[in-house]
C-alpha cells in the first residue's frame, strides 16, 4: 500500500502506475524497494540511525519474494555506500544482536563460503508492534474528531425562565 491509494489491499498494477507518475517509468522499471514508513519515522525507536536503514535499504532491495531472502555482498553495500566493508560488518552484526535481522551462512560444496542470507522477522516484529501503536492512536484521534463534529451540529441547551 502507498500512501497515495489510501486503501489496503488495493490493485498492484494501479499501485504501479501510481508510482509511475511520480517516479517516471524508466525508474520503476529499473526496480523499486517496498520499505513500510514505520521504519523511517520511528527508526530511533527501533534502535536505527540513518546507516542502519540504508543498510537495510541496500539489503531489502534484494528481497523480492517472502520465501526467498536476499543474500548479497557485504562489500556491494559498502561499496554502494561508500563505507569500509567493516563498518557494514559491524552494522549488521549490532541489528542482529538486537534481535532486528539474522543471519544464515551459506555454503556451496564446490564454491565454499558464500554471502549471508537475511532474514528480517525481529525488525517486522519491532515495527509492527509501532504500527499497532500508531494506528490506535490514529483511531482514538478520528474518534475525537467525530465526537467533536457531532457536538459542533447540535444545538447549545439553554435555561429557561418562566
Amino acid at each position: 500500500m502507498t500512501k497515495t491509494s489510501g486503501k489496503i489491499g488495493a490493485n498492484p498494477s494501479t499501485e504501479l502506475r501510481i508510482n509511475e507518475k511520480k517516479w517516471g517509468k524508466p525508474l520503476m522499471d529499473a526496480g523499486w524497494t517496498l520499505l513500510p514508513n514505520m521504519l523511517i519515522v520511528h527508526q530511533k525507536g527501533i534502535g536505527l540511525d540513518a546507516i542502519d536503514i540504508n543498510i537495510l535499504l541496500h539489503l531489502l532491495s534484494y528481497w523480492w519474494k517472502p520465501a526467498e531472502l536476499p543474500h548479497p555482498a557485504k562489500g556491494s553495500i559498502a561499496e554502494a555506500m561508500s563505507l569500509d566493508p567493516r563498518t557494514v560488518q559491524r552494522r549488521i552484526a549490532r541489528m542482529e544482536a538486537d534481535g532486528l535481522i539474522s543471519r544464515q551462512q551459506r555454503r556451496g560444496p564446490s564454491r565454499g563460503t558464500q554471502t549471508n542470507i537475511y532474514e528480517f522477522s525481529g525488525l517486522i516484529t519491532a515495527a509492527t508492534r509501532l504500527a499497532k501503536d500508531h494506528l490506535a492512536e490514529r483511531a482514538k484521534k478520528e474518534a475525537a474528531k467525530k465526537i467533536e463534529a457531532g457536538r459542533k451540529g447540535r444545538g447549545h441547551l439553554s435555561v429557561v425562565s418562566d
